[in-house]
C-alpha cells in the first residue's frame, strides 16, 4: 500500500509509528483516544490495491479472528472502514517477532526452543480443532507479547477439513512445504513442516534450505535427499526425533497432527499455563498423604509429578513476589524429594542383599534340578540388570521367564529339599524383589 508519509486518520484512535508493509497492508502502532490511552496495531488495508483473491483472504482472516480466543493467537479487537482503506484493530504484541528475536541471540538453547515451540503447537492444536490451517507459518508471523508467543497474520489462512486439498500457492518461499513449492495438491500438514522449518532455526540460526535465490531454494526442496542437521548438532534425542519427522519432504511420512501435539519434546501436558499451578498443588496434596503414611515410593513419585508442573507454574506466573515465594515452596517439594529418594534407594539396597542371600541358597540347593537351576539363573541376570539401574522390558521378560519356570517346577514338587515347597510364596517374592 502507498501509505504516504503521514499514518491515515482513524476514529476514536492516534495513529504513530509505522511497524512494517507488505503487499497491500501496512501496519501501524496506535493509542485509543480514551484516558486509558490503551496501544494497539493497526493494520491498514487500501481498497485499490485488492484484487479478487485478496479480498477474499482478507474476509476470511477477519471471519477467522473474529471467532478464535486462544493466548497464544492474537486477538482482533475491532474492524472499521472508510472510503479508501480497511483498519483491523489488533491486539498490541511489545516485544517484536520470532524472527528478531532468534537474531538477537543468534541461536536459542533447545529449552528456549521448546519453550516457544510450546506455545506454537497449544496454538494450532486449537486451530486444528477448528479445521483452521494458517499457511503462513514464518518466525515473522510469531508475536511476543513478554514471555508470550502469539500467532499472528491469518491472511493466507483457511478452513481446511483433514481431507481437504488445496493447490494455490501460498505462505513464505523458506518456510513452505515442498508439495506446494512442487505445486502438488497440499492440505494441513503443511503447518507442520512450517513449524519444523521454525525450530530448525531457532535452533541451528538458519532454516535448513537458507538459500541466496528463489531458484536455489527451489532446487534444494525438490531434491529427494534427506534433511540432516548440521555436523556436530547437540540437541537431544526427542528433539532430533521431532525435527526430522516434521521436515519429512513426503506428506504422508510426515508426523500427523495427532502424534506432533502428543510428541514428547513439545509435552504439551507441562508447557506453562493457567492450569500449570492447579495441577501441581493437586498432586502435591496427594504427595503429602502418602508422606503422611509412610508410602515413600508412592509420595517420591507423586512429588516429582507435582515439581514437572510447578516449574512452568513458574515461568507463567508473572508476579514477581508471587514467582518468589511458589520457588521457595519447590524448593522445600524438592528437598524433601532428595529425603525421599535415599530413603527409598536405602529400602531398595537392603531388600536386594536380603533377596541375593536366599538366591544363593536356593542355586545351592538346587544343583541337581537343571531345569530349575536354570531359572534361578535367569532369576539372577534380571537382578542384576536392575541393581545396575535397568529399568527395561527385557529386564521384566527376565523377571516372567524366571517366574514361571520356578512356578512350573514347584507346582511338579521337582525341588531337591522339602524347604523350597512349603512356602513357595515367600521364595519367589525373594526372588524377584524390585
Amino acid at each position: 500500500m502507498a501509505a504516504g508519509f503521514a499514518p491515515p486518520k482513524l476514529k476514536d484512535f492516534i495513529l504513530t509509528q509505522r511497524l512494517g508493509s507488505g503487499t497491500y497492508a501496512t501496519v501501524y502502532k496506535a493509542f485509543r483516544k480514551t484516558d486509558s490511552r490503551e496501544a494497539v496495531a493497526v493494520k491498514v488495508v487500501s481498497k485499490k490495491s485488492l484484487n479478487k483473491s485478496s479480498v477474499e483472504n482478507l474476509l476470511t482472516e477477519i471471519e477467522i479472528l473474529k471467532t478464535v480466543r486462544h493466548p497464544h493467537i492474537v486477538q482482533l479487537k475491532d474492524f472499521q472502514w472508510d472510503s479508501e482503506n480497511i483498519y483491523l484493530i489488533l491486539e498490541w504484541c511489545s516485544g517484536g517477532d520470532l524472527s528478531r528475536f532468534i537474531r538477537s541471540r543468534r541461536i536459542l538453547p533447545e529449552r528456549v526452543a521448546r519453550r516457544c515451540l510450546q506455545q506454537i503447537a497449544c496454538a494450532l492444536q486449537f486451530l486444528h480443532e477448528k479445521n483452521i490451517s494458517h499457511l503462513d507459518l514464518k518466525p515473522q508471523n510469531i508475536l511476543l507479547s513478554g514471555n508470550v508467543l502469539k500467532l499472528a497474520d491469518f491472511g493466507f489462512a483457511q478452513y481446511m477439513s483433514p481431507w481437504d486439498e488445496q493447490q494455490a500457492l501460498r505462505g513464505s518461499p523458506l518456510y513452505m512445504a515442498p508439495e506446494i513449492v512442487c505445486r502438488r495438491y497440499y492440505d494441513a500438514r503443511v503447518d507442520l513442516w512450517s513449524v519444523g522449518v521454525i525450530l530448525y532455526e531457532a535452533l541451528f540460526g538458519r532454516a535448513p534450505f537458507a538459500s541466496r535465490s528463489f531458484t536455489e531454494l527451489e532446487e534444494k526442496i525438490r531434491s529427494e535427499k534427506h534433511i540432516e542437521l548440521p555436523s556436530g548438532a547437540r540437541v537431544s534425542r526427542d528433539c532430533r526425533d521431532l525435527l526430522l519427522r516434521l521436515l519429512e519432504r513426503d506428506p504422508d511420512r510426515r508426523i500427523t497432527f495427532d502424534e506432533f501435539f502428543l510428541h514428547p519434546f513439545v509435552d504439551l501436558e507441562h508447557m506453562p499455563s493457567a492450569e500449570s499451578l492447579g495441577k501441581a498443588k493437586a498432586l502435591v496434596l496427594q504427595a503429602l498423604q502418602k508422606d503422611q503414611d509412610g508410602e515413600r515410593s508412592a509420595a517420591l513419585s507423586l512429588y516429582c509429578s507435582a515439581l514437572e508442573h510447578f516449574v512452568p507454574a513458574i515461568h507463567y506466573e508473572t508476579d514477581r513476589q508471587k514467582k518468589e515465594a511458589l520457588r521457595q515452596k519447590v524448593n522445600q517439594y524438592v528437598s524433601r524429594a532428595e529425603e525421599l529418594k535415599a530413603l527409598v534407594r536405602s529400602d531398595n539396597k537392603n531388600s536386594f542383599e536380603e533377596a541375593k542371600s536366599t538366591r544363593n541358597i536356593l542355586i545351592e540347593m538346587s544343583r541337581d534340578q537343571p531345569r530349575l537351576l536354570a531359572a534361578l539363573e535367569v532369576a539372577s541376570t534380571a537382578v542384576a540388570r536392575e541393581e545396575g539401574g535397568a529399568e527395561d522390558y527385557d529386564t521384566l521378560d527376565l523377571y516372567q521367564q524366571s517366574l514361571g519356570e520356578l512356578l512350573l517346577a514347584l507346582a511338579g514338587k521337582s525341588t531337591p529339599k522339602q524347604q523350597l515347597s512349603n512356602h513357595p510364596e515367600q521364595n519367589c517374592k525373594h526372588l524377584v524383589t524390585t
